[in-house]
């Protein structure tokens, strides 16, 4: 119990030495709402307008943020504009502001200073909402915008692609690319709500559908052998665009990722690890390496192949998943090889901004098996080449061999 504190008339202690420290812990409730929807642009829209509470004024102030060629593509956003434009409990204050997409939306700061200037122009407060429609890179950006205005604005993710609504749509991190590195600036806040819908990923070109699932192939060496079995077995089918298998698979990763989120005890990754992001270390580094050639997702496949070899080297993980992991990835679509990872020096470089982007001492999340991390603070350099080398063999054979 606090001591009450002293009236303002008494006098002060006169010991210098006398002083007092208080630590309090406490903790911030959230609501993460999580729903799937087969047409929210058409027949699934209350699922949306029931998320945007109208309830202190009357009506709910929307600024409709989409991804440019989302809106291009397909019908969905101008649908969203007009449904949104015909509720009476919802005030859209604009047509659909369209910004661009993929990771040169993060490279710098126009979508930022874009969203900000509409959400200034149109009097948006903290309780007012940003829709956001399009891909991971586009929702890290808006997402960023919506942070920092007001301190916060209510943010409602409509990811578009399979990576954004199997993993970071539905995160708590927003960030935009900056002095060439991933994710330099950024903040955690977690998103008023996320609907995952099935009719925004029809027009997803195949390359981007694929490369999604390497977040869901990754989240499952970490928590569950039962599906990353299952993801092995179900590759082929994903691939080829089977929307039964491919929405399982993302229902599945959305759960795992979540439970880690929520449960985990770590949401805005305040301690040491960041488990979620096996494989990222070299991930974020190729990615700039190759002038953002490779999508986010196929870099991700290929640090997470690199970190399987490594751990099997150095932990023991077993050789024949490291091999089934290469198997899955490769059947999903994903490459396993870039010549950017020669020489490795270069990539040796995301290391240290992995951990300059965490703080404190190196923290790499390794394997001992399949849903069994573990932490390590050193890399053995020479063992990490060993590793890479494994996975050129494998690449090739693996190329053979189709």
């Amino acid at each position: 119990m606090l001591r009450p504190l002293k009236p303002s008339s008494e006098k002060p202690h006169d010991d210098a030495n006398d002083s007092q420290h208080l630590d309090l812990a406490f903790s911030v409730p959230f609501v993460h709402r999580l729903r799937t929807t087969a047409e929210v642009s058409g027949r699934d829209f209350d699922v949306l307008v029931d998320l945007l509470d109208a309830s202190a004024t009357g009506t709910a102030k929307v600024l409709l943020v989409a991804e440019r060629p989302v809106a291009e593509s397909s019908q969905h956003v101008a649908a969203l504009q007009r449904h949104l434009a015909e509720t009476d409990s919802v005030q859209l204050v604009r047509e659909a502001l369209l910004v661009e997409g993929g990771e040169a939306v993060k490279n710098d700061a126009t979508c930022v200073q874009e969203v900000l200037t509409q959400i200034n122009r149109h009097d948006l407060d903290r309780r007012s909402y940003i829709v956001a429609v399009g891909g991971g890179a586009m929702l890290d950006a808006v997402g960023y915008s919506a942070a920092i205005a007001h301190r916060g604005i209510r943010l409602v993710r409509l990811p578009t692609t399979t990576l954004a609504q199997a993993d970071s749509g539905v995160g708590v991190k927003n960030a935009i690319n900056y002095f060439g590195k991933k994710n330099w600036v950024g903040t955690f806040a977690v998103p008023w709500a996320v609907i995952n819908d099935v009719a925004l990923l029809e027009s997803l070109p195949d390359r981007d559908f694929c490369s999604g699932f390497s977040e869901a192939v990754k989240v499952s060496l970490l928590k569950s052998r039962q599906e990353f079995d299952w993801l092995c077995e179900h590759a082929d089918a994903i691939r080829q665009r089977d929307m039964t298998a491919a929405q399982a698979a993302i229902a599945t990763s959305c759960q795992l990722h979540l439970r880690h989120i929520t449960e985990g005890g770590d949401p805005f990754e305040m301690l040491e690890a960041r488990p979620l992001d096996f494989g990222h270390w070299s991930a974020h580094k190729l990615e700039p390496l190759t002038d953002y050639q490779l999508r986010h997702g196929e870099a991700v496949g290929i640090g997470v192949a690199i970190d399987t070899f490594y751990s099997h080297l150095k932990l023991g993980f077993p050789l024949s998943d490291a091999q089934r992991v290469c198997q899955c990835l490769h059947t999903l679509g994903l490459p396993l090889w870039h010549d950017a990872l020669s020489p490795l020096d270069r990539l040796l470089g995301g290391l240290e901004e992995f951990r300059q982007h965490l703080g404190g001492r190196l923290t790499i999340t390794m394997l001992k098996g399949v849903g069994a991390s573990v932490n390590v603070h050193e890399i053995d350099i020479q063992t990490m080449g060993e590793a890479i080398k494994m996975l050129e063999t494998e690449s090739s054979r693996l190329q053979v061999a189709r």
